[in-house]
Parts: C-alpha cells; structure tokens; sequence
C-alpha cells in the first residue's frame, strides 16, 4: 500500500471534519529507556511519514482572542438549487459560509463539523459529506435515502483554532494520564507508577510486546515479572494554554449552526434505480456515508442484506464457529448483547476483576465460543484490571491457528485519544501485519474490522474529544485498506443515528451484529 494511499480519506470530510507472529512473549528485564536508532528503519519511517501527512492537513492557525475564532451562531447555512420537489435518491446539498464572533466572514477552513439528516418519527438518520474550501466556504451534500419529512443538523463540533490547539497538544507527550501498577511482593502489594514515558530516574522495568513498549518504576526489592494488575487516572495536567481552554466551554462544543429553511419534504416519485446491490461480504469497502437508518435499522446501501434480523440468521451463521472479539467495552456491547438473541448462549466465569476481564460465553447446542478480551496498554479505566495475562491484539492474532471456523473481530480507539497520535498509528500497523501473518497461513479465517464511534460531548476534549477519534476513524480505514477484511462502520452508523454516547443504543448494536452475520453467512 503507497504512502499516498494510506492518508487518501483523509482529503475529505465524511460526515465531520476533513483532515483530513510467531507469537512473542513480553520480555521482563530492568532498564533505563533503550536509546533510538539514528537511522529510523523502515516500519519507523513509514510511522513518520504518516504522522506527516496527517499533520500536514491539520489547519496551522492561531488566535490572540477568541472573537476572531469560528462562530456557530454567527455563521450560515442555506440550500444550493433548491428544486421544485425533492424525489427519494436525490441530493441535497447546504452551504456553510462560517463567521468569527464579531461577524467577519472567515478566510480559512478546518472547523470540524458534523452533518446528519434525520426524521425522527420514522427512526431514520444518514451521515452527510462536507467539502472544505479553505477559504471559509464549506459544502454539505446529503443523500435523500427515504421519503417523508427530513431535518437537517449542521453541528461546529471545534473551530478551526480548536482543531489546530488539540492537535497541538494530543501530540506534546504523554502526561494527561497517569498508569499505576501493582506488583506483589510475596503477600504484600506494592504501587509504582507506570506509563509509555516515564521522567523519573528511577530504575525501571520494561515490557515488550509487538515491538511496543510500556514502563514502571522498579518497586525495590520485587521483580518484574511480579507485575500483576494496573488502573489509570487523569492527571491534573494540561497541554493546552488557558485561552485555547476558553475554546472549549460547553456551549462552544456540538454548537448547532443556525438554519432558516427548516426541514423539507421528500416525495417517492416513483423512481428505481434498476442496480442490483451485491451480497454484503469481506473485502467490501463501505463508502461514506455507507448506509442510513431506517426504523432505527441500518440499511448498506453499498451491499444487500439478506435479512434485518439477526436472530434468524444465528443459527446458520454462527453455528461451529469460534469468534474472538478484542478490543474496548464497544466491541464488549456485542458480547453483552448476544444472548438476547441466542436463548442457548450461557457466560462461563473466568473469575477476573471487574468489568474488563475476560468474558467467555458457549452454546453447547451450536458448538458456539465466544470470547471477548480487551486490548493491550493503553486501557484507559479507574478499575485495577489484571495484567498476568496480558498480550496486545497483534499478539492475540499471532496466536491463533486461524481456519474457516476461526472469526475475528478488532476495535481499537477510544482508549488511544489521549496519547500522541503515533501510538495508534503503531498499533494499526502492527495489527495489520499480524492479519498478514494469519492470511499467509489460514487465508479461510473471516476477520471484521468495527471502526471507532463517537462518543459523548465531553468538556475534558484534550483527551477525549471525538476530533482525535475521528482522525483514528480514518487512519483506520486507510491502513487497513486492501485487506480481505470485513468493515463494520461504527463511525457513520453512530453519526448518522445522532449518538453521543461511547456506548451506543441497542438499535445500533443490532445493526452492527446484523452486518458481522452477513460476512459469515
């Protein structure tokens, strides 16, 4: 895959705004920090050059007061050739011309915005497309997928300076979040700090896995490998400055762009396309936006469904199979959920902390497994969750035998937010070569991609904001490109449906296990 390639979605904006093994055991030893290279290799140059090519789309702005940032109230939005009648197929396309506070009219792009129509009686919502002319000028084309009564949302998630601050400040290092790990010494707990960076001069212990590394201070006298559970917290820190704090008050995020053209009516008008859509299947790449809800049902407008009842394909779908879902509570939902639809799926305990252990769930009857594990550092919680058994998803690839009964299904993300970029970029490359790996030896084995969704609007943005998740939504779809992997868009799904929730409804989780089915089936 080229290096123009891998950051090519990033030239538009989907729906928000553009920017655009054999397995190997985590080695425990006392170190200070291994020195870098002088000459980057070659897995490292290509994490450089896509950090470059993100970084380069960023807006590079700033701002002495905040009335010469972007305003939502001050800005506008109308219709571009209004029709006569709107017809079910046709587009919909608003011009956003944005303002400063004081009414100037802006000169330049980079606000991240979010679009989305939606009918609210008839469950409906669909994601929009929003062109950037950096010169303060946006363009917003909807698909008008379903006939009825449709509004129109146009949200300033961040201006443009809010854009340029977080980016700025996500990859200043990484001190917002604390780690702090236990290790046992012989009966007797004892608490040191850990991260990917540690200042302290203190001796450390190192983990490897993947190729990653991850730190602790040393606790005296305890060895390493006594290293047995771990939480996190936010530290009293900050990146941003004061004033880019001001940015970001709450009724400056998600800030609704005003409108005097109300909603519009669609009509049937009678009309067929004639196209003949494909079975949805793996090595299908969904277009943005991919599909729209309907009776708060996801309808791919990109493949056919052969049902929009997953429980009536559980049976024929899932029955043999051995399915690892790894990754956040996200991913977790799919998990928690299926029993609803699989009266003989019964949890098996496997005695773990909290909420983040292992979960494993059977169906004797169908000779069904069902595993979820979450993903290695950095899991981000205020619960100790144990790391005895601890391995990255690229590890956790490399050590399945794979085959036609064999499924994976990945979902990386909202724990990545408040590190530099460059973590994530690793990860997903490293991932991506231990899919490589599993094709080479088990090309049968079905692996689904769940992209990352939004999440709730949050004053805490330097960590969490949906901003940093979306430039992961699309470095996800780029990197990932080419594989024979199966995608499941939680990012237009949740956009599309209006959420702001880190854990989306249950009408959404049907529809992203209704796709992983398809793939199977």
């Amino acid at each position: 895959m080229s290096k123009t390639k891998v950051c090519s979605t990033l030239l538009i904006f989907v729906a928000t705004f553009i920017i655009s093994f054999t397995h190997y055991r985590i080695l425990f030893k006392d170190v200070k920090y291994s020195k870098q290279p002088v000459t980057p290799s070659d897995h490292e140059q290509r994490i450089i050059d896509i950090f470059s090519s993100i970084n380069n789309k960023i807006p590079s702005v700033s701002f002495i007061n905040i009335n010469h940032t972007t305003s939502a109230k001050k800005s506008k939005a109308f219709i571009l050739d209004h029709p006569k009648e709107y017809c079910v197929g046709d587009s919909l396309t608003i011009q956003l011309d944005m303002f400063d506070y004081i009414g100037k009219k802006k000169t330049y792009g980079g606000d991240y915005l979010r679009a989305r129509i939606f009918s609210p009686k008839l469950g409906a919502g669909a994601s929009g497309i929003i062109k950037d002319f950096k010169n303060g000028t946006y363009h917003v084309q909807f698909k008008l997928f379903w006939e009825g009564n449709v509004q129109i949302s146009i949200l300033l998630m961040h201006p443009s300076e809010g854009v340029a601050a977080l980016w700025r400040a996500r990859n200043s290092g990484y001190k917002n979040i604390n780690f702090n790990g236990k290790f046992l010494n012989k009966s007797k707990e004892v608490q040191t700090e850990c991260g990917f960076h540690l200042d302290s001069q203190e001796e450390k212990c190192e983990y490897v896995a993947a190729e990653e590394y991850f730190y602790c201070i040393k606790p005296f006298g305890v060895p390493c490998d006594a290293f047995i559970s771990m939480n996190s917290y936010n530290r009293p820190h900050a990146y941003l400055t004061e004033l880019e704090k001001s940015l970001f008050i709450r009724s400056n995020i998600a800030a609704e762009i005003p409108q005097k053209f109300g909603s519009i009516d669609v009509l049937s008008c009678q009309r067929n396309s004639g196209k003949v859509k494909p079975k949805c299947s793996v090595g299908m790449y969904p277009p943005f936006p991919g599909g729209y809800f309907f009776n708060n049902v996801w309808h791919p407008v990109f493949c056919n469904l052969s049902t929009y009842e997953p429980h009536s394909l559980v049976d024929k779908c899932l029955s043999d199979k051995l399915i690892y879902l790894m990754g956040d509570s996200t991913i977790r939902q799919w998990i928690e959920y299926l029993p609803s639809i699989m009266k003989g799926l019964k949890f098996f305990n496997l005695h773990g902390i909290g909420w983040h252990k292992t979960h494993l769930a059977l169906d004797m009857n169908l000779n069904t497994y069902i595993q979820w594990k979450k993903h290695g550092h950095p899991f981000v919680t205020m619960s100790f969750f144990t790391v005895k058994h601890y391995t990255s998803v690229p590890q956790e690839i490399d050590r399945l035998a794979g085959g036609p009964y064999t499924v994976i299904v990945i979902a990386l993300g909202q724990h990545f937010r408040p590190f530099p970029i460059t973590l994530f970029i690793r990860r997903l490359l490293n991932v991506r070569k231990a899919i490589e790996r599993l094709f080479v030896r088990s090309p049968d084995t079905k692996v689904i991609i769940k992209s990352e969704n939004t999440r709730e609007v949050n004053t805490d943005v330097e960590r969490f904001s949906d901003f940093h998740g979306y430039i992961q939504y699309l470095l996800a779809k780029d990197i990932f490109q080419g594989l024979n992997v199966g995608i499941i868009d939680a990012w237009d799904m949740t956009v599309a449906s209006g959420s702001f929730d880190v854990h989306p409804a249950s009408s959404v989780i049907k529809s992203q296990i209704n796709m992983f089915l398809e793939f199977l089936c």
